[in-house]
């Protein structure tokens, strides 16, 4: 792939093909600059649009207007699941959405949103931040000439919205259901027949009974699409998204053709982009929750049989790419981190925050 030609040959935000091809010029490089930002999701969508307003605000902000972001919702530009094809090919200059989108071009990208039975969100901002996980996501960038960072964050992410109650693994056999990256390929394993839709496809899809059922983001994000009017069974737990995360990604060359000073604020705005969103998830999933059960949402658990099902498929797909180099490096660096900062966790929040919980409760009587 000659990631050069791609400034030759398309127009890039703001500027026309022959601007493109100067972008090295001093004058260019010092001047206001505009770059258009394809995303995954429609205008508006709770929680995750909120992550591109703030990136798109941060940028500006931190340039003092000299660097801005037009971002472009899914379908006004190019599809939602198109976005990836369109920055590698130079017809837009960065991306918003889920890496784990995109498995078809390589199944390590889900590492940079999440995978069955991964980490949770404080894990997942060890592992990127702090134990060399950035420096792996552009590592597998670079050979589709990309530039990624995570920019948002979900959290715990629900186990899915079903028209019928799931009591055991065979009842996934035949069911239309919608999960995206390794998750989908999990299910898929069980006998469900999967479908990748962009999430301002999901409710028409559930309403025509093109799905039987769909996993989105939590209950503030599902709410506000809409997923309790056409579903009646919800599992706030899921195996698939432990804590899912959000990206802008570059085109590699636009990238590079900025000043440091201009890339060092994509990679700030973006962090704090993604401390903020995790915390908005957080802040709205347990009212959200609440007004879900009042309104007749029946919540379930899954059992302890679907849960080793789960974990069996979910082993069986990923021991299934270690055939390849990148993703058995990032797969093993991914798992050793998760591994040192659970030993921790576990020890403290876990058992600190149900002995406060009984506490608390206890001495409120």
């Amino acid at each position: 792939m000659d990631r050069r030609s791609f400034l030759k040959t398309s127009a890039l935000g703001g500027a026309t093909a022959a601007a493109a091809s100067t972008l090295a010029a001093p004058m260019y490089a010092q001047g206001k600059r505009t770059l258009t930002m394809v995303t995954t999701w429609p205008r508006g969508l709770a929680g995750v649009w909120d992550s591109v307003e703030r990136f798109a605000a941060n940028v500006d902000a931190l340039t003092d207007g000299q660097l801005t972001i037009d971002a472009k919702a899914a379908g006004e530009l190019v599809g939602g699941l198109e976005v990836f094809d369109a920055v590698t090919a130079g017809q837009a200059d960065m991306y918003h959405g889920c890496e784990y989108y995109f498995t078809g071009q390589h199944p390590a990208l889900a590492y940079f949103t999440t995978v069955p039975f991964g980490m949770t969100a404080p894990e997942m901002m060890v592992w990127y931040y702090s134990m060399g996980g950035m420096e792996l996501h552009h590592k597998l960038g670079e050979i589709f000439g990309l530039k990624g960072f995570i920019a948002g964050q979900t959290g715990g992410q629900g186990g899915g919205w079903f028209r019928k109650e799931i009591k055991s693994p065979s009842d996934f056999q035949g069911l239309k259901f919608r999960m995206p990256g390794l998750g989908g390929e999990t299910v898929s394993k069980l006998g469900a027949s999967v479908q990748v839709l962009p999430g301002g496809e999901i409710y028409q899809a559930l309403s025509s009974g093109a799905l039987d059922g769909t996993e989105w983001i939590g209950p503030w994000s599902d709410e506000k699409l809409g997923l309790q009017e056409v579903c009646d069974f919800y599992y706030p737990a899921g195996f698939h998204e432990p804590g899912a995360a959000l990206c802008v990604t570059t085109n590699l060359e636009v990238f590079e053709s900025l000043s440091p000073m201009q890339q060092k604020v994509i990679e700030l705005a973006t962090g704090e982009c993604h401390q903020h969103n995790y915390a908005l998830f957080v802040a709205n999933n347990g009212p959200a929750l609440q007004r879900l059960i009042q309104g007749g949402t029946q919540l379930k658990e899954f059992s302890d049989d679907v849960w080793t099902a789960f974990g069996m498929a979910a082993k069986e797909v990923l021991d299934g790419y270690m055939g390849d180099e990148i993703f058995a490096e990032i797969r093993t660096h991914y798992e050793a981190s998760m591994a040192a900062t659970s030993a921790w966790i576990g020890r403290s929040d876990g058992n600190y925050t149900p002995q406060r919980d009984r506490v608390m409760a206890a001495t409120a009587e």
